[in-house]
């Protein structure tokens, strides 16, 4: 029920933290890598598909290299026999030919189709990128996280700024009351002129503490604003905040949630996978191609200019001078490296915490003693005030018990909005707010 009590009295809060994770420019920034992670995915996974592409070439050649063929030494002396048989000229002489290597008016056009069989480093890179796309997705929480955390505190400290401000306020009232009570009092020769003098040394320190209250909780309004990207100078809309927060999380120490932890995690996923991919050169790559096109002098296209041209290729690394054993004593650098890197971590994350309990607990201590000096030095004033309004208390005295209930009203405003920002900082600690 209390938690209910809570969520409910903080509603103006939640939507603040709706809108600043909307339309923060550095979670946009984190989006779009997110988005060019997920397009290297699905790059990832067209590898595995066909490939077609179309190709064309045109070679004009003349001199260079060339293959003699001897048509006429071959055939010149049968055709010479065989006109004396038949006694025409049916079988002409012909020269001996000079054949150009280079293919002289040549075009050869085709389709070149390839698709891979067995590819292990395209089944490492596939997990890589599926494993990147979760790591951006960490990232983008973290951010939020973060900042959720800034916003909650930055909204609870210009709270304790206005609430001090209003403290301020009316207690510049009270003085300058009593300052105006002492100048009567003084015209009547009931008191001496000190007490006129300390009253109305009490309005200037009221009012210089009213004035600076009031700069600081501009200053908070802006740099809240900043952080839900709106203009700094806009009014902030506020919860009613008079009790402490619920004191679930306290007992909460656990660091599994933390963006940071996962983000360790998944760099270790990652670098097995590079270690496989490393260690694939012991498998061979098969794949297989086929082109369909057409081939032949003076752009001639007919049956027998077109042609398929189909075959499998395997490819194996058998030996390269120790390159990929050095790449893969590289990934298990790195993942020593990263399991120091957690164990690290894992310590620092868990102090924090421990730390932040102990700064909530202290604050509620603080916050109870604050309220117990509320009560006594409200009392106290009350009863020095009617003294001094019979004349049996003197105006040092009253104004004492004043200052002491003006003092434990700040300290209580500053004891209250203290445990919430703890509260905030333990709820960063342990990642138990939940980021949408």
């Amino acid at each position: 029920m209390l938690a209910t009590r809570q969520l409910k009295a903080q509603n103006k809060l939640e939507t603040y933290i709706q809108q600043g994770l909307s339309s923060s420019e550095s979670i946009k920034q984190q989006n779009f890598l997110l988005e060019k992670n997920v397009y290297a995915l699905k790059e990832a996974k067209t590898m595995f598909l066909p490939s077609v592409s179309f190709s064309t070439t045109y070679t004009k050649a003349d001199g260079g290299r060339t293959i003699d063929f001897p048509t006429g030494d071959l055939f010149n002396a049968a055709y010479a026999t065989l006109n004396q048989l038949t006694g025409t000229n049916s079988f002409p002489q012909l020269q001996n030919q000079n054949i150009l290597i280079n293919p002289d008016n040549f075009y050869d056009a085709k389709l070149h189709t390839a698709m891979p069989i067995l590819n292990a480093e395209l089944i490492y890179n596939k997990r890589i990128k599926t494993q990147q796309v979760d790591l951006q997705k960490t990232e983008v929480n973290l951010y939020k996280r973060e900042l959720v955390k800034e916003i909650k505190m930055a909204y609870y400290k210009y709270l304790k700024a206005i609430n001090a401000s209003k403290i301020y306020e009316s207690s510049l009232r009270l003085v300058q009351e009593g300052q105006r009570i002492n100048t009567s009092l003084f015209n009547n020769d009931k008191v001496n002129r000190t007490a006129v003098l300390r009253s109305s040394n009490e309005v200037s320190k009221i009012n210089a503490s009213y004035i600076t209250a009031t700069k600081t909780a501009a200053a908070a309004r802006y740099y809240f604003n900043f952080l839900i990207n709106r203009p700094l100078t806009d009014s902030i809309l506020v919860d009613e905040i008079n009790t402490l927060p619920y004191q679930d999380k306290l007992l909460n120490d656990q660091i599994t949630g933390r963006e940071e932890m996962t983000k360790l995690q998944i760099a270790k996923e990652i670098n097995g996978n590079l270690n496989g991919m490393a260690k694939s050169y012991l498998i061979p790559k098969i794949g297989t191609f086929v082109d369909l096109g057409s081939q032949a002098f003076n752009w001639k296209v007919n049956s027998q200019s077109r042609y398929y041209f189909a075959g499998a290729s395997l490819e194996w690394n058998l030996f390269s001078f120790g390159k990929n054993t050095a790449r893969i004593k590289q990934t298990i650098a790195d993942r020593k490296a990263i399991e120091a890197q957690t164990d690290y971590v894992q310590l620092q994350l868990s102090t924090e915490i421990k730390v932040r309990q102990a700064e909530i607990q202290s604050a509620i201590s603080q916050y109870n003693a604050a309220q117990s000096q509320l009560k006594t030095s409200k009392t106290y004033y009350t009863d020095m005030l009617k003294l001094y309004k019979e004349g049996m208390a003197i105006y040092i005295e009253l104004l004492d018990a004043q200052n002491q209930w003006i003092d434990a009203q700040q300290q209580t405003n500053i004891a209250l909005f203290d445990t919430w920002i703890a509260y905030t900082a333990i709820e960063r600690a342990n990642a138990s707010f939940n980021i949408q």
